[in-house]
């Protein structure tokens, strides 16, 4: 199956090899886990829970809201920065008239099959093929909902470049990405793109990877810091609460921009993903630039509700400071331009494209819709 990706060999297994972060079998985290992380009072959720226990309301009962950026994106960006959310971590940056393009998934599921695994309930808001010209795709791991081989194959006809972490070439060369347009970093590496000015740092996370059970840790995790001439933005890619953010903030800020994954958390799950709680103390180590999360409103990848993370946000932003950035899917905005935040996810109005408001009888998640231990 194409979609599960290939495992590096040759001279990319040797540069692997060399990297401080291998163990032996694969890459490993940079500390142990600290203390306070996960809550020991909440047993870790088993596969049984996670496919049938389905109380609340994972996924929404109709279309969130969408706005349509095309004309928008015909106009550069007045402050020179511009982000557009296209659906969980896939963004449209604008940064100093340079287009990245973080993470894109437009398949249907974050699985290798088309017919299991979790099912997007949100279909991007616009077409892949809309999505004007970009100079980079930036790929932090190889998880299915942030490396999606329908999505890769589209992209591999532009000959545009793609900056990862260190073996997740392996997967894009089997794709038919050719090898000088990938560049594979490892922790504090950079590179800068051709004929551009804009630089992409590979910088520490807390995660692991994997697209089968086979080849967990194969391939590195990273968060990436993209840094233009007048602008810096940093992307999280999935990670969990870690003190190596301050050093980020050191030697690679300040941003303008952070990008923080916020959904598909639990609280078993502190060390492997933020959450809307971590994700506020990973800003303020960062040095509190404006907040745009990602990673929520498209799948359903963990039990909390569908909209959790935005709520949380919102209760906890006054109290820590945190200035949120939280467009509509497909709404561009300029973070120094941004707006007060207006709960839209609360709309409801089939004719505005809405989701509804809460019930007392949500509706039942199905099986395909539900958490994939492979996130």
């Amino acid at each position: 199956m194409k979609s599960l990706g290939q495992r590096a060999h040759g001279q990319r297994l040797e540069r692997m090899r060399g990297s401080a972060r291998w163990a032996g079998d694969g890459f490993r985290n940079l500390h142990p886990i600290a203390p306070g992380l996960r809550d020991p009072a909440v047993p870790m959720p088993s596969l049984r829970d996670m496919l049938w226990r389905v109380n609340g309301r994972r996924v929404p009962g109709a279309a969130l809201p969408v706005a349509d950026p095309r004309s928008t994106w015909l106009r550069a960006p007045q402050s020179g920065l511009r982000a557009t959310w296209l659906g969980h971590s896939s963004v449209l940056l604008e940064i100093d008239g340079h287009r990245v393009l973080t993470d894109p998934v437009w398949g249907p599921r974050a699985s290798p099959s088309t017919l299991l695994g979790p099912k997007r309930f949100q279909p991007p808001p616009v077409a892949l093929g809309d999505v004007p010209a970009v100079d980079v795709v930036v790929i932090s791991h190889d998880h299915y909902d942030h490396l999606d081989y329908p999505t890769i194959k589209v992209l591999a006809r532009t000959g545009v470049p793609f900056v990862t972490s260190l073996g997740v070439g392996a997967h894009l060369q089997a794709w038919g990405i050719a090898s000088e347009r990938i560049h594979e970093l490892d922790w504090w590496e950079s590179h800068r793109v051709p004929n551009t000015d804009l630089e992409i740092t590979a910088a520490p996370s807390q995660h692991f990877s994997g697209r089968t059970l086979k080849t967990r840790n194969a391939t590195l995790w990273s968060s990436m810091a993209l840094r233009g001439p007048r602008h810096a933005v940093f992307f999280s890619g999935d990670t969990g609460l870690s003190g190596e953010y301050a050093a980020i903030r050191e030697r690679l800020g300040p941003f303008d921009l952070a990008l923080l994954e916020v959904g598909a958390f639990h609280p078993a799950w502190g060390d492997m993903h933020l959450g809307p709680d971590h994700a506020l103390e990973a800003l303020a180590l960062l040095g509190q630039p404006p907040l745009l999360p990602v990673h929520w409103g498209t799948f359903a990848l963990a039990m909390h509700d569908w909209d959790q993370p935005a709520e949380r946000l919102l209760e906890l932003a006054p109290r820590t400071g945190a200035r949120l950035v939280m467009p509509t899917l497909g709404q561009a905005v300029e973070p120094a331009q941004a707006e007060a935040v207006t709960p839209w996810w609360r709309r409801r109005g089939h004719g505005d494209n809405v989701a509804p408001a809460p019930t007392d009888t949500p509706p039942r998640a199905t099986p395909e819709q539900l958490p994939w231990p492979m996130d």
